[in-house]
């Protein structure tokens, strides 16, 4: 009898700490409020090239947010995103509410800590990896579990192009040529040989 209420002891303590345990909140972009202003240097239409072009992003908490919204802000994560335009007819892009399935901002900028009180800023060399895209800026406020809590981005219509390096440079393109030519030249040569062994 004792051994069965040590055990029902036992159970109703797991049970207890697995209710108590942080199930990993979610966040949803259409309930966080729009609290930070977000700036990004690129002018709408601008061109960037990946592992040359270098852009600055900053941001500061709205001025008509309340004294205090922003107490539980301890980081600020900023990211690229796919604009409307480079989303059409490309699930791997697709948009979703839920901040756990989206998949609209998949390139990280930068996480820096938050200062209250005080404007955050970033330079960022545009990365090799990122696709030929058209792209907006947005940041996101995390809490001390690093869930979203607010956010902010730079206006669609500010949008900036993204050209991804191709890895083909002009000199490997001479290079492919000039072997290219040289193949056809010698296949000709032995062809003539050839020709030439057959007719003695």
């Amino acid at each position: 009898m004792a051994r069965h209420g040590l055990v029902t002891a036992l159970l109703l303590v797991v049970l207890a700490a697995g209710c108590g345990a942080p199930a990993g909140a979610a966040a949803y972009l259409s309930k966080l409020p729009v609290a930070l202003d977000v700036t990004a240097s690129p002018k709408p239409g601008q061109v960037l090239h990946g592992g040359e072009d270098v852009f600055t992003v900053t941001w500061s908490l709205n001025a008509t947010q309340p004294a205090g919204a922003d107490a539980a802000y301890k980081s600020v994560k900023v990211s690229l995103c796919y604009a409307p335009v480079s989303q059409k007819e490309r699930e791997w892009r697709k948009t979703n509410d839920d901040l756990k399935k989206d998949k609209t901002c998949q390139f990280k900028v930068a996480q820096q800590p938050y200062a209250a009180g005080s404007q955050g800023k970033v330079e960022y060399r545009v990365a090799l990896d990122i696709p030929t895209a058209t792209y907006y800026v947005r940041a996101y406020a995390l809490d001390a579990s690093g869930t979203q809590v607010a956010y902010g981005q730079t206006k669609l219509a500010d949008a900036f192009e993204v050209v991804s390096i191709t890895g083909v440079t002009t000199s490997i393109k001479v290079a492919a040529g000039v072997f290219s030519a040289f193949s056809v030249v010698s296949l000709a040569f032995f062809f003539f040989i050839e020709n030439r062994k057959k007719n003695n």
